[in-house]
């Protein structure tokens, strides 16, 4: 989304596209499916294609992923995203993960055909009037579209899913909606799915009673409980296991618990925000992840933006970073000329608002701006080392990255074709598909 106003043509006059606003497409089904011809038009930023009827654009052939891809438009034009989809997304002949459409673009989901157009119309976004919203921060339209989706989330005590890449705030953005909420004054309870071990995950989220289980010596209140009233945060959703997900689904259509070892059931009064890096439909599409939760969970869905999308914010961000860390005015002075300010708006900043944080502070330790992260693609390419892991730490991250980087570039060789590119590799066929799902690269 852009600040900057456009003009297209619209019949004899000129529409004007301004802050808040993405142009309108159209998709048409061409060719294949039960339903030549149909269409949709977008009614905000974003569009989705796919098998279930939940999409925007529900197309009912079994070639057809229940979510296959994705449209977003923006300031810079519309790009389609592939979900993972069983049979890739083939744009005008091109198969692809996240390309650039332009208006008459074909795209190929299976056996069927559908053809992307702009309309001459403009769709609206919500906007918010503020720049900050309990600790969050940004003046740009990308956030302050979050920020009117975030507010709108708050009055009401529906199930809010929180995407975005990591470091974009998302645990912020929980924290920021319960205290807008009527529930601010109540607890306010985080869980980590990914950080807490799979045996333990279903004692911390819903308790157990004494003599459940080796070394459960008391009974213990699970984070369900405890935040009685108030608001659970569950981060990093997308790694909750699967054995676990129907009983999470089972408290959200109940908004009752069991705890381990028992076998009553205890009533909760809680509002459920949850977060993830992935996107969860992918995950659907990949069995690991189940759609019933998905959509339990996606009640209200609020996409983050990264701080590529939205550089006009830094400047806001590093003034209240600096705010912060309580640095003096020579301590900071040379963190606010424009030249580093111009600077950190050309970084590519993949670990988003986190990163920039961690880099300031560094600045301050050692009083000088330090060159920021280079977005150049060698740059890009380098091997990233911390030194603060182990060696067989470090070591393991950098093989992880060179095998995905590697597996990659070779399917893309060889068309996607596992044999072929298995005999290339000098590699046995069954090892290279291990590797693939190690990677959850898809061929």
């Amino acid at each position: 989304m852009d600040a900057r106003t456009t003009t297209l043509p619209f019949g004899g006059a000129r529409l004007a596209f301004g802050p808040g606003t993405v142009r309108r497409f159209r998709l048409t089904v061409v060719e294949g499916g039960p339903k030549a011809g149909q269409s949709a038009e977008s009614s905000s930023d974003r569009c989705s294609i796919g098998f279930h009827p939940s999409n925007d654009l529900n197309i009912e052939d079994p070639t057809v992923s229940r979510f296959h891809c994705e449209i977003r438009t923006d300031g810079t034009g519309a790009r389609v995203l592939d979900l993972n989809s069983r049979n890739g997304t083939i744009l005008d002949g091109v198969l692809v993960k996240d390309a650039f459409l332009r208006s008459g673009s074909l795209l190929n989901l299976g056996r069927v055909a559908v053809r992307f157009d702009f309309v001459n119309e403009a769709n609206r976004l919500p906007l918010s009037d503020k720049t900050e919203f309990f600790g969050m921060y940004g003046s740009s339209v990308a956030m302050r579209t979050a920020f009117a989706l975030m507010e709108r989330a708050a009055v009401t005590d529906l199930t809010v899913l929180l995407d975005g890449e990591t470091g974009t705030g998302k645990g912020k953005a929980a924290e920021a909606i319960h205290r807008a909420s009527r529930r601010a004054e109540k607890p306010f309870m985080v869980v980590d799915c990914g950080a807490i071990p799979a045996n333990l995950l279903e004692s911390e989220l819903f308790g157990h009673e004494k003599g459940a289980f080796t070394g459960a010596t008391d009974k213990r209140l699970g984070a369900f409980e405890e935040a009685s009233g108030g608001t659970i945060f569950l981060d990093e959703i997308g790694e909750l296991p699967q054995d676990l997900q129907p009983k999470l689904l089972r408290v959200l259509e109940s908004r009752e618990i069991r705890r381990v070892g028992s076998n009553n059931h205890k009533k909760v009064d809680v509002r459920v925000i949850a977060a993830t890096n992935r996107d969860l439909r992918a995950e659907v599409n990949n069995a690991r992840f189940r759609s019933d939760l998905y959509f339990r969970l996606a009640v209200v869905r609020i996409q983050l933006p990264s701080l590529r999308q939205r550089p006009e914010d830094i400047p806001l961000l590093l003034e209240q970073m600096l705010k912060a860390t309580g640095a003096n005015a020579s301590q900071s002075a040379a963190l606010r000329t424009p030249e580093f300010k111009n600077t950190l708006q050309r970084s590519a900043w993949p670990g988003n608002v986190r990163e920039l944080r961690n880099y300031i502070e560094r600045c301050l330790v050692f009083q000088d701006a330090l060159p920021a992260p280079d977005a150049s693609p060698s740059a890009q390419n380098a091997v990233a080392v911390d030194a603060r892991l182990s060696y067989q730490e470090a070591r393991r991250r950098a093989l992880d990255d060179f095998e995905r980087c590697y597996l990659e570039a070779l399917l893309r060789l060889h068309q996607g074709k596992v044999s072929s590119a298995a005999t290339a590799a000098d590699v046995d066929r069954v090892y290279l598909y291990k590797l693939l799902r190690r990677h959850n690269i898809k061929p």
